[in-house]
């Protein structure tokens, strides 16, 4: 578990890194189109590629973090046991959703690259932009599908044997 957090969090500075990258060239886009008149020629296509892999990066962190939100009124008072079962659920849930995005962004890629799109401005193939959403949804899956086995056999999401009343619910609180 140590090393599947320790990835997910690498693929989140990687898209931290990307976040701050694109913010640099949107201020410095900003400061050249108000003192010389010019921004950065594409700025709106690096942010628009740039924004889209920084969030698909930042995913696998938030599965492994169990951070998405939650809504935990009707089962607030059920046995713990009730709670990791349909916790299970959800995260099944969600790694067919993160499954199908990967791959559906996969195949989008490959018909876009036969196609030779690209964007407008820069010239740059468009197919990079989906290709480099998989990888990230990808990863969400497969932790999404591991967490949900943990809690289908009575574990914690993490996998420790936690029996903490709260478990996914006190984290997201």
């Amino acid at each position: 578990m140590k090393l599947l957090g320790r990835v997910a969090l690498a693929f989140a500075l990687l898209g931290g890194l990307v976040a701050f990258a694109v913010g640099l060239v949107t201020t410095a886009s900003v400061i050249g189109r108000a003192i010389i008149l010019r921004p950065i020629p594409g700025d709106v296509e690096i942010t628009q590629l740039g924004i889209g892999l920084a969030i698909s990066l930042c995913l696998p962190w938030c599965q492994f973090r169990c951070a998405n939100i939650m809504v935990d009124f009707f089962t607030q008072r059920a046995p713990l046991a009730v709670t990791r079962r349909l916790d299970a659920v959800g995260m099944v849930m969600l790694a067919v959703m993160y499954s199908l995005l990967s791959w559906r962004t996969s195949i989008g890629a490959l018909s876009v690259k036969e196609a030779f799109e690209a964007t407008m401005i820069l010239d740059l193939p468009m197919w990079w932009s989906y290709a480099s959403l998989a990888p990230g949804l990808a990863f969400a899956a497969v932790i999404a599908v591991l967490q949900a086995y943990w809690l289908a056999i009575g574990r914690a999401a993490d996998g420790s044997e936690s029996t903490a009343s709260d478990d996914l619910h006190g984290a997201a609180s």
